[in-house]
């Protein structure tokens, strides 16, 4: 079992930054791929970011690209997500996701492991 736990959350202005953290307090924490995952209110949990076990490879959904970094630090067991350029439609529940696999995946059913969220909110 993995437990992930997301902070960082928060209401920001259009055009500000916020730095989302996931901690996953487990010694194996480097064996999984790692992920960030959006829902907006009446939509659908959406792809956002994912990190190789390593670090070495990531993947960013098109609206997010140039704005925001998935980074992780297995030392700490922590992955993070720094957002900039904040937009109002950024706004949504923001989740850490977690797999037991080398490769990457986009895919919500993807990911056995989950956080709780954190709210990010960007007003205009």
């Amino acid at each position: 079992q993995v437990q992930l736990v997301e902070s960082g959350g928060g209401l920001v202005q259009a055009g500000g930054s916020l730095r989302l953290s996931c901690a996953a307090p487990r010694r194996t924490f480097s064996n999984y791929v790692m992920a960030w995952f959006r829902q907006a209110p009446g939509k659908e949990r959406e792809f956002v970011a994912t990190i190789s076990n390593n670090g070495g490879t990531t993947d960013y959904e098109d609206s997010v690209k140039g704005r925001f970094t998935i980074s992780r630090d297995n030392a700490k067991n922590t992955v993070y997500l720094q957002m900039n350029s904040l937009k109002p439609e950024d706004t949504a529940v923001y989740y850490c996701a977690a797999r037991t696999s080398m490769y990457l995946s986009r895919l919500v059913t993807g990911y056995g492991y989950w956080g709780q969220g954190t709210q990010v909110t960007v007003s205009s």
